[in-house]
């Protein structure tokens, strides 16, 4: 990883992650909600993704970061690009990994049952994540990624607590694959709107330069 850092809400996330190859940090925000007038902030989310998506968002050239934050169309060909992405998630308010998978099983078996896409083998890649985040404590810091290959219709998943090794699991499964993709980057319905509306500045910013 590169030396830069970006901060996000004082969490700092390398501005260039590498992979197969190196990542540059394209959108960044915030998961969190409302409580008695106070925002509780859960996480913090970086968005790295293969710079040659542009060639793959040409039509929507020439529109702006409000524009694009409410178009549904333009966040589909971003989740259905087939370049390589990498999301990076730390913890802010520490929470039982139990409670984390929960959170990725309902969100994505209610968006596959919304396009008729829940069926067992569905049901059963959700249960594997679930068993993959029963043990786990995420305390403040901890970082959880999803890596998504550009090739392949498959995830891989990552945590790694203080002082331990990363722990991983493969989503086989490209249903699910694309709704945890569409979870963390698909427009008005995605888990934290500062991303999104991060991701359409950016790509925006970049399209119209291209």
């Amino acid at each position: 990883m590169g030396s830069e850092m970006v901060m996000v809400d004082d969490i700092p996330f390398p501005a260039e992650i590498t992979t197969t190859k190196p990542l540059p940090l394209i959108g960044s925000g915030i998961t969190d909600i409302e409580i008695h007038f106070l925002q509780i902030k859960h996480n913090a989310i970086g968005v790295y993704l293969d710079g040659s998506i542009v060639e793959l968002l040409g039509n929507w050239k020439g529109k702006n970061g409000t524009e694009l934050v409410e178009d549904d169309g333009f966040f589909d060909a971003l989740v259905s690009a087939q370049v390589e992405k990498f999301i990076r998630v730390v913890v802010i308010k520490e929470i039982k990994g139990a409670q984390f998978g929960l959170q990725i099983e309902s969100a994505v078996r209610d968006r596959l049952a919304s396009c008729d896409k829940y069926e067992d083998e569905e049901e059963e890649e959700l249960e594997k994540i679930v068993e993959f985040f029963q043990t786990p404590y995420f305390k403040k810091g901890s970082v959880i990624t999803f890596h998504f290959p550009a090739s392949s219709q498959t995830a891989e998943i990552t945590y790694a607590l203080e002082g331990k090794d990363e722990v991983k699991m493969k989503v086989e499964n490209a249903n699910v694959v694309e709704m945890i993709q569409k979870w963390y980057l698909g427009g008005c319905r995605a888990v934290s709107p500062s991303t999104v509306q991060s991701l359409a500045e950016k790509l925006g910013t970049i399209l119209a330069s291209a």
